[in-house]
């Protein structure tokens, strides 16, 4: 409107033809042309009425822009933007198809999107955010990933990257972790703070399950363990709302950076561990901070430490308890299932339900409010934790046997004893396959004697019937009180010799 104003003024008040008018307002000769042909068909004068407005000179000097010259007739833009809200599977295409076939002559598929995305604009106007020192820290996982290489196995392990960014200098802080499990997200939580030096009064998180239990736009369920340690620290939490990304806009464009400024300028390294990863992170982290504003003075550095270092409040004197509490049902081995691991208590509170307290390196069983079990806590898959006085005494006793034990306990009957204890377990796939021969045979000892059960032991070493079967069966048969050497002495029994008996030659 200014350019068309300007036109009629300069060829109206100074004369000036229509050359000069489009240097002076830098457009095209043919524009002046064209505005002073429908300002003179319109009856426009310089200088122009009062009350004229954009609107009302555009409407007079190019009519209405609703209608085009072929008639067409505009969307109805309200219900198409109501159909894809009411209809996930409805799409733009298939309402803009539905148009075209009420008004055959109406706007293309790319004109009618234009249109409808300029419509949603208006309907969705972003909020400019106004963050008050001190006052949020946004906090998210960055959706790209490094990989930690493993020196023995070659196993490459993809780690997460945790963005902490403040609202108002935008200072950042980011670190990789294993996960992004519960014990990842809150101790990543706790050195942010500590790398701020100071705790901010509200944390605005996604609706991860770590930090949410069950996510709502007007009364999410925070999970209880991230809710303690944000009343430790006296912060609020306050969860951006489901599927709104512009509520924690500053974590967002603080990731993009994170993944721009640092897992980009590391993708050539090789890392071996985690600790060799989050050094350099904060190295590059450091640069990112001190990268100067592009639009205005300082940095994030700058600005953190000028002005919002002081607004923060300061840190408790001890950190949060990472320890988390479940419950848990002790199976009929005695054993309760905990982050995918196994954990021993007492047998006697086999069916009992327990709580259980975890820490990063410890687990605590507790039955009635009284400790019943301690472990390190296993980090592998699968695993069992097992303390040896949680088991009966049946099943220690089992677990104590051992083949030298086994030979052990022989040698208190006698020497051939051990030496048959020994030739049973030798003669088995696997010793424990010969344990109860081993037991069975030292029960005899107790039903006859040890005397016999060794003068048993020695018979069946010589005959080679070293099992608990023949053994018994000696001594059933009290074969054992016979003198070995009458039956060593006895003579042969002479071949027989019969007519009917055929030799060897008949078979050859």
């Amino acid at each position: 409107m200014r350019k068309i104003q300007e036109v009629l003024r300069l060829r109206s008040e100074l004369g000036f033809g229509y050359r000069q008018i489009a240097r002076s307002c830098l457009i095209g000769v043919g524009t002046v042309h064209e505005y002073l042909k429908r300002a003179e068909a319109a009856g426009l004068k310089w200088p122009l009425p009062d009350g004229m407005n954009e609107t009302k000179l555009n409407e007079l000097l190019f009519g209405r822009r609703e209608a085009s010259a072929s008639g067409r007739t505009a969307p109805d833009f309200a219900a198409v933007h109501e159909q894809l809200r009411a209809h996930k599977l409805v799409t733009l295409q298939l309402l803009w198809e539905e148009y075209r076939q009420a008004q055959p002559d109406g706007y293309g598929y790319s004109r009618f999107c234009e249109l409808y995305h300029r419509y949603r604009r208006r309907l969705d106007p972003v909020l400019r955010q106004e963050h008050v020192p001190g006052e949020k820290m946004f906090v998210d996982w960055a959706g790209d990933s490094l990989p930690i290489h493993n020196p023995s196995s070659g196993e490459i392990q993809p780690v997460s990257l945790f963005v902490a960014v403040l609202g108002f200098s935008s200072y950042t802080y980011a670190e990789a972790d294993h996960d992004e499990q519960m014990e990842a997200w809150l101790g990543a939580h706790m050195r942010a703070l500590e790398y701020y030096g100071g705790a901010p009064r509200l944390v605005v998180p996604d609706n991860t399950k770590t930090g949410v239990a069950k996510a709502c736009r007007y009364d999410p369920d925070l999970n209880p363990t991230y809710q303690d340690m944000a009343l430790h620290y006296g912060m609020g939490v306050v969860p951006a709302r489901p599927y709104r990304p512009r509520d924690k806009a500053k974590v967002e464009s603080g990731v993009l950076l994170a993944e721009r400024w640092i897992l980009a300028a590391l993708r050539h390294r090789q890392f071996f561990s985690l600790a060799e990863a989050n050094a350099a992170i904060r190295e590059l982290l450091e640069r990112l901070n001190h990268r100067p504003f592009r639009q205005r003075e300082g940095s994030r550095a700058s600005l953190f430490a000028q002005v919002e270092r002081a607004a923060l409040r300061p840190l408790p004197a001890e950190r949060f308890d990472l320890s988390q509490w479940s419950r848990a049902k002790v199976n009929i081995d005695y054993h309760i299932a905990f982050d995918t691991n196994f954990y021993s208590v007492p047998y006697t509170l086999i069916g009992e339900v327990v709580d259980v307290r975890s820490t990063p390196t410890t687990v605590e069983i507790f039955h009635r409010g009284d400790r019943v079990a301690s472990h390190l806590r296993e980090r592998g898959h699968g695993k069992a934790v097992t303390t040896a006085g949680h088991r009966p005494k049946s099943h220690q006793a089992h677990l104590e046997w051992t083949p030298s034990r086994m030979v052990s306990w022989a040698g208190t009957i006698g020497p051939h004893t051990a030496q048959l204890f020994e030739r049973i377990l030798a003669d088995k796939p696997h010793p424990e396959m010969g344990y109860r021969s081993c037991l069975g045979i030292i029960r005899l000892s107790h039903q006859y004697s040890p005397e016999r059960v060794e003068a048993a032991a020695e018979r069946a070493l010589l005959t080679g019937a070293c099992r608990y079967k023949s053994v018994k069966s000696m001594l059933e048969k009290s074969l054992d009180r016979e003198p070995l050497a009458n039956r060593e002495s006895a003579p042969a029994a002479p071949p027989v010799d019969h007519e009917n008996v055929r030799g060897a030659e008949y078979f050859q």
